[in-house]
């Protein structure tokens, strides 16, 4: 009966390992950084979004009350609607909070 490490050459490990570490720096290099992009950005494209689903989810009712579309696409363009009004609400909230917290600091 053979054993494992006398099946496997340790030029074969070497090799083995070489190309796995080739394999980790070519896919290192073609990762882009991703943008950064500050915290004033990030909040007018999170409400610049926010407006055009309330504004795509208008359109959908009012094309819903003449019978254009049916109720499915009704209530998925509704619920869309609930979801950013709820993060839009909340983000206010903290927003409200963190002022009402800098008033309480002491100068």
């Amino acid at each position: 009966m053979t054993t494992i490490p006398s099946l496997i050459s340790s030029s074969a490990v070497q090799g083995a390992y070489r190309n796995s570490k080739d394999l980790v720096a070519d896919a290192a290099q073609k990762i882009d950084k991703p943008e950064t992009k500050s915290f004033s950005e990030l909040l007018q494209t999170a409400a610049t979004e926010a407006i055009t689903n309330v504004h795509e989810a208008e359109g959908v009712m009012q094309a819903g009350l003449q019978g254009k579309l049916n109720t499915q696409q009704i209530v998925e363009a509704t619920m869309a609607l609930e979801s950013s009004v709820t993060v839009a609400v909340s983000v206010r909230d903290k927003f409200v909070a963190a002022y009402q917290e800098i008033l309480r600091m002491p100068i």
